[in-house]
């Protein structure tokens, strides 16, 4: 413990293109790059699949399979595959997006499929009965009912992006990852411990910011409630 608070408490690690705040900015455009993008894949293909209940086997399938992929030896995978087609950093930074974009996309199109599908079929009818068509009945009904179950989707992948992010590091991109390995290569522990904290507190205060957008898509009747 005394390690780690020396660690913090040092301004050097703080400062410079090497300290904590040049990290943090590193480790956030990774991550928010990737979420974009998952959900972007995600989002949009869980609404189609949810309304229309086209493809749902096949889906959950490949969400539970690409779960289980390892997500290290992913990372030097696409390295090795996509990185000598391209150039400078981006043949590092491409592939670290990709891994964590693949890494990203299952919880939030397992969580948007779900919301649809989730939604009462009373309103549904309700909606046709008024004469809504199906694209008024997916965006005027089942997305906002469908709202909490799709945040919480990106409340999980956010969280598993910031955590894997630290890999990065691995590939010579940075991040908080940074101090992870070079604590390890050179047995300082308090810099391992001051990594390990920084990512835990980014991880819980994306989640609680998360959180909060999340209890904002609930009703207000709902929100009084909880």
């Amino acid at each position: 413990m005394n390690l780690l608070w020396q660690w913090l408490r040092n301004p050097a690690n703080w400062s410079g293109t090497d300290g904590v705040w040049a990290r943090l900015a590193e480790h956030l455009a990774y991550s928010g790059i990737a979420l974009l993008i998952a959900a972007a894949i995600g989002v949009p293909l869980g609404l189609w699949i949810g309304h229309t209940g086209r493809g749902r086997a096949v889906t959950v399938n490949l969400v539970n399979g690409m779960r289980a992929v390892p997500t290290l030896g992913l990372l030097f995978a696409a390295v090795l595959v996509i990185g000598p087609r391209l150039h400078g950093d981006a043949a590092f930074q491409v592939p670290a997006i990709v891994v964590l974009v693949i890494l990203a996309t299952p919880p939030i199109l397992a969580g948007t499929y779900s919301g649809i599908d989730a939604v009462p079929p009373d309103a549904r009818d309700a909606a046709r009965g008024m004469g809504m068509t199906p694209g008024q009945v997916l965006g005027r009904v089942e997305v906002p009912c469908a709202l909490p179950l799709i945040f919480s989707g990106v409340r999980s992948a956010a969280l598993q992006v910031i955590a894997t992010a630290i890999l990065a590091a691995y590939v010579g991109l940075g991040g908080l990852g940074y101090f992870l390995q070079l604590g390890q290569g050179s047995r300082d522990y308090g810099m391992m411990a001051g990594g390990a904290v920084l990512v835990a507190l980014l991880a819980l205060g994306v989640d609680l910011l998360l959180a909060g957008v999340q209890r904002l898509t609930l009703s207000p009747g709902l929100r009084t409630r909880t």
